[in-house]
């Protein structure tokens, strides 16, 4: 299922607080942290290059990604690494994540990236499911207990 209308936007002044909003379910906010927190965390932590974006469905906000984009140092100097992804908990189910997933992809790939990384806390609810039909595979490597992904770009 396609999410047509999905496009990534930056967070402005004129934005910011209907993107801190969104929320997910109960059940995931033990897997990703809230827009505000990602947000502080990337003022905190400019040596790992964040990019980050609000994902909107029409004129709507319905989520948020950042990825840290290739740091000049750390354990992913100079690859692309998605350190948040979330879909408000009102729009998930519709494709809006696999379509920023889909749209991040092609962006880091057009960066010249040969893959994207990403990583997720192991548990009852996990995004591996998520992650593993869009067709990341585990590296082998742990982070800070998490499980680290790969998304290989094939050759052009």
């Amino acid at each position: 299922m396609r999410s047509p209308g999905v496009q990534l936007r930056e967070i402005t002044d004129g934005n910011r607080d209907a993107v801190r909003a969104l929320r997910v379910r109960r059940d995931q906010k033990r897997f990703v942290a809230s827009v505000s927190k990602s947000l502080k965390e990337a003022a905190r932590k400019p040596e790992a290059n964040p990019w980050y974006r609000a994902v909107y469905l029409g004129d709507e906000p319905v989520g948020f990604v950042m990825l840290s984009w290739k740091p000049p140092a750390g354990p992913y100097q100079g690859r692309h690494f998605i350190w948040r992804l979330l879909v408000d908990k009102r729009h998930q189910r519709r494709g809006i994540g696999r379509e920023t997933l889909a749209q991040v992809a092609a962006l880091v790939r057009a960066d010249g990236a040969t893959e994207l990384l990403t990583s997720y806390d192991p548990g009852d609810g996990e995004p591996w499911p998520f992650y593993q039909k869009f067709g990341f595979e585990p590296t082998g490597d742990i982070d800070d207990g998490e499980i680290v992904l790969r998304l290989a770009f094939p050759a052009h």
